[in-house]
């Protein structure tokens, strides 16, 4: 026996991320799996559960010491023809297994993941793929922004720059407010991504057509292709913002302007 009390990391599988969400699913102590639940999301101190854990000084003697409590990651494991191609997302600093490779923290991965996490770059990825594994090969290829590109003034929102302008969305969605907040604020980053792209409106309306499951999920959910029809509207209300040289109103950045809770539904 050892007197020596090892501490047990959990073993992040690619399963348990989604999009803006490190616990997209946890696991139970039978061994089965399920989705986390948005009561689970909205507490603070909930955690998912892994299947598997890993000794505390394995993980650090695997990863760089970059000092940040988080990292960056995606699921290797994917389709051209799945609802969306790259699921990415910033997680725990902890062990991971080989369906979810890490990349190197750096003071902007939020923005990256956002970026990854776009319609127009999951678009941009359909094209790179040529079977299930999303390689280093096809994240290389991807079109993000350089940095720089994060640090100028947003062209919809002029004295902020972009990054603190997606951030305070980002924020917003780590902190999960109620659903259909959450769906307003994902259209704008996407709208928002779009504009930084350069992609020409009748592109949106073509590159989010070729989302299909997306679109048939929300036509049997809501009737229509909600999804796309909010980012248009987002779209075309910055693009009208650009034009005239004003801010972007979003409801976002006026609070009084918000549904309450008991006028939205998802």
């Amino acid at each position: 026996m050892t007197q020596t009390v090892e501490r047990m990391l959990p073993l992040y599988e690619a399963k348990m991320i989604h999009q803006y969400d490190h616990r997209w699913a946890t696991y139970e102590p039978d061994g089965t799996v399920r989705d986390v639940t948005l009561v689970e999301k909205q507490d603070p101190s909930f955690v998912a559960l892994p299947r598997y854990w890993v000794r505390e000084e394995v993980v650090q003697d695997r990863l760089p010491g970059t000092g940040k409590d988080w990292m960056l990651g995606y699921r290797w494991i994917s389709n051209a023809t799945n609802e969306r191609t790259l699921i990415a997302a910033k997680f725990p600093r902890t062990g991971t297994g080989n369906s979810l490779p890490i990349f190197a923290e750096h003071d902007d991965g939020d923005l990256v993941v956002a970026a990854m996490s776009s319609f127009v770059c999951d678009y941009v990825a359909r094209q790179k793929l040529g079977g299930q594994n999303v390689t280093f090969g096809t994240v290389y290829q991807l079109a993000i922004p350089g940095v720089e590109k994060f640090l100028e003034p947003s062209p919809w929102a002029p004295s902020l720059p972009i990054a603190t302008w997606i951030r305070a969305r980002l924020h917003s969605l780590d902190n999960w407010p109620i659903p259909d907040r959450r769906y307003q604020v994902k259209a704008e980053l996407d709208a928002a991504f779009f504009h930084l792209f350069g992609i020409a409106r009748e592109d949106v309306d073509y590159i989010m057509d070729t989302f299909p499951i997306v679109k048939r999920k929300d036509e049997a959910a809501f009737g229509s292709y909600r999804t796309k029809e909010l980012i248009l509207e987002v779209f075309d209300a910055m693009q009208a913002a650009i034009e005239a040289g004003v801010p972007y109103a979003s409801s976002f950045d006026n609070p009084g302007s918000r549904p309450t809770e008991k006028d939205e539904t998802f």
